[in-house]
């Protein structure tokens, strides 16, 4: 048991309503106080009746009634105000730093057995429960479970938001370029983030918005840009890429990044860096204003659109330069990416998009994008499926991944409405 669950029995007022105080003086709580998070008492403005005479003041919080001479608060004139000590065990009487007595509150003979017994449950820790309310999960509502995770997915989408603030930060306040930056960044997958994050900027978007409808410029600039134009080469159309490129490096200052940065191994082959530069190059094709463009798009339909880009031709029978394949195919972006691509990047940009310009519609429409998408499929929602779960759509889930790394992992559970309700259920 710790201080902190002592602090929520109280703040909730886990307790039975007959209260009484060590020496028999009846308690009535009107109000339990603010819980404070800086130093000085745990609760401040408290409102309560003792004996009949009502008190307003402070009420600190202890496992004993010793740890207040531990914790040197008959010293401190801070806690002269102290109109009740809330302990869960009377073990000895204390002074204020006037040479008062605060009156004893003892928890103990108020809470019900449960709640302890439901506390550790959750909080202590055992071998492979990621999910602390993995048993019991199912017994909350669903009213209760569904209302906390409409809280929790706008949760992920501020948390995402941050990397949005710190390109904003980094392009001066440019929202077209801190656009561009951004879907680059989840363009690559997981994998390669970072070196295509670092592809978008070395290219600056408004040399590629300048050869906007020639697929094969911007091809040339990015696919060189990679550094996968390095070399001889044997292929006609890498062999026009690195003509292209070349004539270009120079007149504007490209320098190409080190090819080793990127990563091919355990990528399915369609996830090649080199066909999702050609893609990308594909979608740089269709506007020179991509913010805008995807700004101007109310619905998941047409942002799928948008970003349903193919490979040029010549990636149809390759994955690699000069590697020809067996197998052909058109190489297109595909609704998983495209998915991916709303869920990370464009719904966190909406967002706070809305938040710093004031505009709640545009914030509410990024709540919606994520309301129309199928729920995700991955790991922790499998595990929470096996825990009772049934998200509706990619909303949920987010909220869901949410719950799992912000909360379940590092055991916030005296903060979860869901931790809330198993702990004070009475059995």
């Amino acid at each position: 048991m710790t201080e902190s669950f002592l602090q929520y029995v109280w703040q909730h007022q886990m307790i039975g309503k007959e209260l009484s105080t060590t020496d028999g003086q009846p308690v009535v709580v009107l109000r339990p106080g603010e819980l404070n998070h800086d130093a000085g008492p745990d609760f401040f403005n408290a409102r309560l009746t003792i004996d009949g005479v009502e008190w307003v003041g402070n009420v600190e919080v202890h496992l004993h009634s010793s740890d207040w001479n531990t914790h040197h608060h008959s010293r401190d004139q801070r806690y002269n105000n102290i109109i009740l000590h809330v302990v869960y065990e009377h073990d000895c009487e204390v002074v204020l730093e006037n040479g008062l007595h605060p009156m004893t509150l003892e928890l103990r003979r108020f809470m019900h057995p449960s709640l302890v017994k439901n506390y550790e449950s959750l909080v202590l820790p055992k071998g492979g429960d990621d999910i602390p309310c993995f048993r019991r999960f199912s017994q909350v509502s669903s009213f209760v479970i569904s209302s906390f995770l409409d809280r929790l997915v706008v949760e992920r989408i501020e948390s995402k938001t941050e990397v949005v603030h710190r390109l904003l930060e980094e392009s001066n306040g440019n929202w077209e370029q801190t656009c561009y930056w951004l879907i680059a960044h989840y363009w690559g997958g997981k994998v390669n983030a970072i070196p295509f994050e670092m592809l978008a900027k070395s290219v600056d978007y408004r040399l590629l918005a300048r050869w906007k409808g020639d697929v094969l410029r911007l091809e040339a600039i990015l696919i060189g840009q990679a550094g996968f134009l390095e070399g001889p080469l044997v292929d006609d159309y890498p062999l026009q890429l690195q003509t292209d490129y070349h004539a270009l490096k120079s007149g504007v200052g490209l320098v190409p990044l080190d090819n080793y940065i990127w990563r091919f191994h355990c990528l399915r082959p369609n996830s090649f860096p080199t066909i999702r530069i050609s893609q990308f190059a594909s979608l740089m094709v269709q506007s020179s204003n991509l913010f805008g463009t995807l700004l101007s798009k109310t619905n998941v339909k047409e942002l799928e659109n948008v970003f349903d880009c193919r490979a040029t031709e010549y990636w149809d029978n390759h994955y690699r330069i000069d590697q020809e394949s067996s197998n052909s195919s058109v190489k297109r972006v595909g609704k998983a990416l495209a998915d991916s691509l709303i869920i990370n990047a464009w719904v966190p940009l909406l967002f706070a998009y809305g938040t710093l310009h004031g505009q709640q519609q545009y914030k509410d429409q990024a709540i919606g994008l994520l309301q129309q998408l199928a729920p995700e499929k991955n790991n922790i929602i499998r595990r929470w499926q096996e825990a009772g779960a049934s998200p509706e759509n990619a909303a949920q889930t987010q909220a869901l991944i949410q719950l799992s790394n912000n909360y379940c992992g590092i055991r916030r559970c005296l903060e979860c409405r869901i931790g809330y309700h198993i702990i004070k259920s009475i059995k």
